[in-house]
């Protein structure tokens, strides 16, 4: 996994998530698994083995997060508001004049777009006013950044 670009606050909400997988995500699987356990015949044990399925979900998840955390490059968000970057609340409007809210980041969330995805590439460096060329896999559409917060 190639290093990606996150904010200091954005380093301590995946630090944060982190500790409460590793924490009570984790006990709440083992947990789950001596209670399964104790239903007797683990072979026909549906609670077990879904219990354990659960705990192996869970380690990727850990797995990821922490290959995220060490591959990550903290930058500072610029104070200035007049280009995207990462960090940045992006509203669009698209051909039609539908308008979308994103905010640029590679930690994910609601309304997030990667830096790595087709619009983070795009808007990455715009500024408000500006036409951007998005090339998506179902194809390619204009946006105009119609504001940066």
């Amino acid at each position: 996994m190639s290093g990606i670009e996150v904010t200091p606050a954005e380093l301590a909400q995946l630090t944060e998530e982190l500790a409460h997988l590793e924490g009570p995500r984790r006990e709440e699987a083992v947990n789950a698994i001596a209670t399964a356990r104790a239903f007797g015949d683990l072979s026909e044990n549906f609670e077990y083995h879904a219990a354990k399925d659960s705990q192996g979900l869970l380690e990727r998840q850990i797995t990821i997060l922490r290959a995220k955390i060490q591959s990550a490059r903290v930058v500072e968000a610029p104070a200035d508001t007049d280009r995207v970057h990462t960090g940045s609340r992006v509203t669009l409007e698209d051909e039609a004049g539908d308008r979308v809210e994103v905010t640029v980041t590679a930690v994910g969330g609601v309304d997030a777009c990667s830096p790595d995805s087709p619009l983070g590439r795009a808007i990455q460096g715009a500024a408000v006013g500006d036409r951007v060329q998005v090339d998506a896999p179902r194809g390619s559409w204009t946006a105009r950044i119609v504001a940066i917060a």
